[in-house]
């Protein structure tokens, strides 16, 4: 039986009230965290496999830190809530967001390290890293074992990629990256996060890390209207618009025509703005 600790004080004011540490022991307050592993969980024999299997595979308290947040009696946060404030309470220099249903295999803390410092030094501007995301439609990227195959691999990896599975996904902290506020549940944050680190400037990758991953996934009722939500929130946030700052006026597209369109039709606007807002001064000075 998994054993709890009772919640402690935050550390510092970003720490969630939610967020429990498993009894074991955790890095000192002054120690250097190397890897923080974070989980909702509702299952506690589950996660206390899944935690066993990472200490065996190396991640030891000394420099490992262990956040979860409880739903087993009740919803108290949801994925992106939940995994967004344990990603502010850690310490670790990368943040392993997993689920409680993954297990260990051959791979472990020293393959995981060779494995990011690989990717350091390959693109420096890394800020996700996982086990199983998509290239392109139609086009995955998978170095997993679970229900739908053993021992999963489309080489040669690491491949760049466009989303994440949510089973794991390692978290540059550095890069200062969540997920959206104005997005809910527990479907669709593997992709959530992945375009907000895209939106910022940075890259993500299915990496050759293997572990297996004891369930299919669940397309339920919630799943699809969780893909709706995604969709809506970000047709709204990519869509064609003009950027107007206190500088400049901005045609942002993302096709080549309304690009072209854009160029042609800046200058003229421009020069329309600035007759406004100059109209609008002299009116202010009267």
């Amino acid at each position: 039986m998994l054993l709890l600790a009772k919640p402690r004080k935050a550390r510092t004011m970003t720490a969630s009230p939610l967020i429990e540490r498993p009894e074991g022991g955790s890095p000192a307050a002054n120690a250097d965290v190397s890897y923080t592993i974070a989980s909702l969980i509702n299952d506690r024999v589950h996660y206390a496999a899944m935690l066993a299997s990472f200490r065996a595979g190396g991640f030891m308290d000394a420099d490992c830190e262990y956040l979860f947040i409880d739903n087993s009696l009740e919803n108290r946060a949801c994925a992106y809530r939940g995994l967004d404030a344990m990603l502010s309470a850690a310490r670790g220099e990368a943040v392993i967001l997993c689920h409680q249903d993954v297990r260990l295999l051959s791979d472990d803390r020293q393959t995981l390290d060779a494995r990011l410092a690989g990717l350091s030094a390959r693109d420096s501007d890394w800020a996700l890293a996982g086990n199983a995301g998509a290239m392109a439609p139609g086009h995955l990227a998978l170095r997993i074992t679970d229900p739908h195959g053993a021992d999963q691999n489309t080489a040669p990896l690491p491949a760049r990629v466009m989303s994440l599975d949510e089973n794991f996904i390692v978290v540059r902290r550095a890069a200062r990256i969540g997920f959206s506020r104005n997005l809910s549940g527990f479907h669709f944050y593997g992709a959530d996060i992945c375009l907000n680190a895209a939106m910022a400037g940075y890259s993500t990758y299915v990496i050759d890390f293997h572990l297996a991953h004891l369930s299919a996934g669940n397309k339920s009722e919630a799943f699809f209207d969780a893909q709706e939500a995604f969709r809506k929130k970000w047709n709204a946030a990519l869509s064609p618009r003009w950027m107007q700052t206190t500088c400049a006026l901005v045609r942002l597209s993302g096709d080549r025509v309304g690009q072209m369109a854009g160029r042609v039709a800046t200058r003229p606007l421009a020069a329309l703005h600035r007759r406004l807002v100059s109209s609008v001064g002299a009116r202010r000075d009267t």
